[in-house]
């Protein structure tokens, strides 16, 4: 049986000219031979499987041929360049730190260091994995690597450049070797299927460069492990069945499924993705992955940023082309939402399922990109500003009310608390809030930027608006507060039930809070609190205006001399026993 030798030792480069995705760094060592500024010592780190003790032998080799190329390259004929390629030159060392990482092993090293080369002008010793090397031996190996003799010249390699000490690396010039791209590791895949007669389709040696993580090495161990599963002929099913790799068309599938709303076939489509044995946090990881893809391809100056083949990349650009960059991104970040809840799921599948009917249901307007922006334009006082209210849909706006908001002019706010002083009058807020009806709608789309003027056609005056008592607008707000912490909502409950609304007017509430924090928690639940009101009262006119005024809220006793002060304040007598006591509070 003829010996196998793995791609990755046959097909290891002998030249620069042949080392992968490091164009830059074998440059600079070309030129520093060129120039005669050959340093004596050099780190070499990086990730795995990308280049770094090949490099480190091809320059060993290079320094010491005596009949370099044009092109700065080894001649491949001489006795220097015959000894290395047999294994048996004397001017090259090679030493693993991880199992040589004593200082002895080190004051061995250092002992060879004197001796001249036999053969050539330089001896050159590579320690691989220099990183294991303990504290002692990195201590001794310092004096030699900052003044080694001028015939010696020592290339360092890691993986982990942190877990060398400062002292050697200023010691050293230090190359960064850098991941090799998906197209590099592909093309180099596609040379080696041909040098060895095997029929390899381009997207099945994608897949391979991408599983590779950007190591070379890793790359060929896994084409050598598919030649053996599929003989001469390697094709993209076999890959993705031999790796485990969940295909392409499932993620195409499911984005037509939430583009078209098709509930139950994308739940359809994940449950046979389960029963072949995929994971539920590598198919969301992976959807995820999808439509960042598509929106890569909304513009043509990142879709150089798709890391994929010709076929596949043909097939994302049509899909993008049908996908709006609103759904694209709600898509994302439902996607992420789910992976950094799968983990501490008790349901894993359940959340999966729950996000791809969340996908699905999205917004017909933001899918087919009809979504349209209100034109109204309002100049706010000078130095406030106003967010404008974006409107989906009038058919959605009674069941889903909008709110805006907008500064009241510094006039308002000259409002002051007994015994206030009127220089603090601005840190008051006050936020008005309301239900947008479709009479407004209809105004926004016709021009009418006032609006004041009613449509006849838009029926808010059908709305039901029947009149109701403050008492009564009490027991509703009240009642819906009360739902709020049967459902788990505490915080919510609080802020509700804290003060009663006052009824202002036929339809105007207003509802007095203390701070930003409570008004953000109100404006999150105001759609529903809206809702409630609207069928309670049986008045769909209402509108309500939120007043945040931190001058009202209570003050929180810390110290034991103010939580005192605060009881005798609400029980005068703990004062005369004091007192009489003759008590002091620590």
């Amino acid at each position: 049986m003829e010996n196998f030798v793995v791609s990755a030792r046959k097909y290891r480069p002998a030249i620069f000219d042949s080392v992968v995705g490091q164009s830059a760094i074998t440059a600079t060592l070309k030129n520093a031979m060129r120039s005669n500024h050959l340093a004596q010592a050099f780190l070499f780190c990086g990730p795995r499987g990308v280049g770094k003790t090949t490099c480190a032998r091809i320059l060993a080799k290079t320094i010491n041929c005596q009949n370099l190329t044009e092109n700065i390259e080894a001649c491949d004929g001489c006795d220097s360049c015959l000894s290395f390629n047999t294994g048996h030159s004397l001017n090259i060392f090679e030493l693993d730190a991880a199992s040589n990482n004593s200082v002895d092993d080190i004051r061995s090293l250092i002992s060879q260091v004197s001796f001249a080369p036999q053969l050539g002008k330089y001896k050159v010793y590579i320690i691989d994995e220099v990183h294991m090397l303990s504290q002692a031996a990195f201590n001794a190996f310092l004096k030699t690597l900052e003044e080694p003799p001028k015939h010696a010249v020592f290339i360092l390699a890691t993986t982990e450049k942190h877990k060398i000490i400062p002292t050697i690396l200023s010691r050293c010039q230090i190359f960064d070797f850098s991941r090799i791209q998906v197209k590099d590791i592909a093309t180099h895949l596609e040379y080696i299927a041909k040098n060895e007669g095997i029929e390899a389709e381009p997207d099945a040696l994608h897949i391979i460069s991408q599983k590779a993580d950007g190591a070379l090495r890793d790359a060929l161990s896994i084409f050598d492990q598919l030649v053996s599963f599929t003989g001469k002929t390697l094709t993209y099913q076999s890959v993705i069945t031999n790796l485990n790799v969940l295909d392409y068309d499932y993620y195409f599938s499911i984005t037509e499924d939430i583009r078209q709303h098709r509930i139950p076939k994308s739940l359809l489509i994940f449950n046979e993705i389960l029963n072949k044995g995929f994971d539920g946090h590598n198919f969301i990881m992976g959807l995820a992955e999808h439509f960042r893809n598509l929106l890569v391809c909304k513009n043509s100056e990142t879709i150089q940023l798709l890391e994929v083949s010709e076929n596949v990349k043909t097939k994302y650009k049509e899909q993008a082309e049908g996908c709006t960059e609103a759904l694209l991104l709600k898509g994302l970040e439902l996607a992420n939402k789910c992976d950094v809840q799968y983990k501490t799921s008790k349901n894993q599948r359940l959340l999966v399922e729950l996000t791809l009917m969340q996908l699905c249901s999205l917004e017909a307007t933001e899918i087919n990109g009809e979504k349209k922006k209100s034109e109204l334009k309002i100049l706010p006082p000078e130095g406030r500003t106003i967010t404008e209210p974006q409107i989906s849909s009038p058919k959605k706006i009674y069941h889903e009310p909008k709110i805006h908001s907008e500064r009241i002019p510094p006039e308002e706010l000259k409002v002051q608390l007994a015994g206030e002083n009127s220089e603090n009058y601005q840190t008051k807020t006050r936020l008005k809030t309301k239900s947008i009806s479709i009479h407004d709608v209809l105004n926004l789309n016709s021009g009418n930027s006032n609006g004041k003027e009613k449509n006849n056609n838009s029926g808010v005056d059908n709305k039901p608006g029947d009149s109701f008592t403050e008492d009564r607008l009490v027991e509703v707000w009240n009642s819906f507060a009360n739902v709020c912490k049967k459902q788990g909502k505490e915080s919510l409950f609080s802020i509700l039930t804290k003060r009663n609304p006052k009824l202002c007017e036929k339809n105007i509430i207003e509802f007095t809070i203390e701070n930003t924090v409570m008004e953000t928690a109100f404006i999150a639940s105001r759609a529903d609190l809206l809702e409630y009101l609207f069928r309670e009262l049986n008045n769909h006119h209402l509108e309500i205006v939120l007043i945040v005024n931190k001058e009202i809220g209570e003050k929180v006793a810390y110290t034991n001399r103010e939580k005192f002060l605060q009881l005798s304040e609400k029980n005068p007598m703990l004062l005369k026993f004091k007192q009489q006591l003759d008590l002091e509070v620590e």
